[in-house]
């Protein structure tokens, strides 16, 4: 696709997103699942990438997109969500062009599977693929190539973090993923996870590395923590995780 690079793995990003004009950034909720969806856009390009869309919301999405007069190049997912279907698939039948993206990994169908080190451009932006697996094998972290931001899925909620107790979840692997794929990035690094069921929309990778009460733990106490939670499985989980290893609903409902 003109304009647009993806698995460059291993090779430096020659784009900076210090180029005097400032990413497009929208932040958007999705209340069932608590989920956040990110649209991160070029202001020259108009190119874009959606970050974690839900399938209900996806129609809206869709909207804002055209609205603020964008193409849309991927769906990007984070990782194979179990609390609510992916928008991937919808967004490609509702606007043409778009790609569906996942972790190669996760073990789910999408257009295009990346994995640790490669990177997405869209127009002078770029998002590094950071692997941190351990709430799922296939978790990723998307890292903006100025390292200002960084989209972290379910691996690092703001003062919690991505439940370990199924779909091959480990707690030992979670906390080592965090501390050496996120915590080791600047501290003034703006965090956006993919939920939050506190009304909090962003912190940064200085604050969760000292305030965080479970990932400020030591690994041997945080496993006992994680492996003794004891929450009821997602609500949605059966009708979920089928329907994203699919890279969700294909085509729009009738």
């Amino acid at each position: 696709m003109a304009g647009a690079t993806l698995r460059f793995a291993g090779r430096q990003l020659s784009q900076r997103s210090g180029s005097g004009v400032p990413i497009l950034l929208r932040q958007m909720f999705e209340p069932k699942s608590c989920t956040y969806t990110y649209l991160l856009g070029d202001r020259e390009s108009r190119e874009a990438i959606l970050i974690d869309p839900v399938l209900e919301t996806a129609p809206r999405d869709a909207q804002l997109v055209k609205e603020l007069g964008l193409r849309l190049l991927y769906a990007v997912n984070t990782h194979c969500h179990a609390d609510h279907i992916t928008g991937s698939g919808l967004l490609r039948s509702l606007l043409p062009g778009c790609q569906s993206v996942i972790s190669r990994l996760s073990g789910a169908q999408a257009d295009l599977h990346i994995e640790d080190g490669d990177s997405i451009h869209f127009g002078r932006f770029a998002l590094e693929t950071r692997a941190s697996p351990g709430h799922t094998p296939g978790c990723v972290t998307f890292v903006l190539n100025d390292h200002s931001m960084a989209f972290t899925g379910d691996a690092l909620l703001i003062r919690g973090c991505g439940r370990t107790d199924f779909q091959q979840g480990c707690a030992k692997t979670l906390y080592h993923s965090v501390h050496e794929k996120i915590f080791t990035l600047p501290g003034d690094c703006l965090v956006y996870p993919a939920h939050d069921y506190h009304g909090l929309t962003v912190s940064t990778v200085e604050e969760e590395r000292t305030l965080n009460p479970r990932l400020t733990l030591s690994c041997e106490e945080f496993v006992k923590v994680m492996d003794n939670l004891n929450l009821p499985k997602p609500q949605q989980i059966d009708i979920a995780v089928p329907a994203n290893m699919r890279c969700g609903i294909q085509t729009p409902p009738s």
